[in-house]
């Protein structure tokens, strides 16, 4: 009976191993973007067609890259302190601005009290097998999105509505209160080492805002 036990005991461990979620600490990742505009602004879908989003994680650190044909926007986040730059060029024109852990929890407090709704249903997005969530906004905005079980970024906080999610969101749509949706969705993952340099905070050449 006891060997038996012990059979059983070491399977046991064997599937949760092999099962085991592993932490990316290091990767980049390539989301496409599409939109449904409620309002048919052909203008704006086509801008968002247009755009990238781009993921850059290392140790604590991330960086995400929004780029569009008329504006760039990154947000540069460090884990440890909890603080974020977010830069944004439009033309000639760069702008910084800086949060400390305070400032990006109330920017942030819209997500706060919202509701989530973990699904059984999957799909698998660049060979991960993602599992199906809703989230509800207490403003009434809706967000369905689709995470990998499999992995799991270092730094989650970054994606700030998504920090609670048991996984990798692999895929999200944002369905605001007056119809529009938008859809982004990881069309490439890179696990080769990230430059620290990518996260580093620019000294000059941007206008401070508050």
């Amino acid at each position: 009976m006891k060997l038996f036990t012990l059979v059983l005991l070491a399977v046991s461990v064997s599937f949760t191993q092999v099962h085991a979620q592993r932490v990316i600490a290091d990767c980049s990742v390539s989301y496409a973007i599409s939109a449904e505009d409620g309002s048919a602004d052909k203008d704006v879908t086509e801008s968002l067609k247009a755009s990238t989003k781009n993921v850059y994680i290392k140790g604590n650190d991330s960086r995400t890259d929004l780029v569009s044909p008329t504006f760039t926007q990154s947000l540069i986040y460090n884990k440890s302190t909890g603080s974020a730059v977010i830069l944004r060029e439009f033309g000639n024109n760069r702008f910084m601005t800086k949060l400390d852990n305070a400032r990006w929890k109330e920017e942030n407090k819209k997500y706060d009290g919202m509701t989530v709704i973990l699904s059984a249903e999957t799909k698998t997005i660049l060979g991960y097998e993602c599992k199906k969530a809703l989230m509800q906004l207490k403003d009434g905005a809706v967000f369905t999105l689709y995470y990998a079980t499999a992995i799991i970024p270092s730094v989650k906080e970054f994606e700030y509505q998504f920090k609670d999610i048991p996984g990798f969101v692999l895929e999200f749509e944002s369905q605001e209160a007056e119809g529009k949706k938008i859809r982004y969705t990881a069309s490439k993952i890179n696990l080769s080492p990230v430059q620290a340099s990518r996260f580093d905070i620019p000294v000059s050449g941007y206008r401070i805002l508050n």
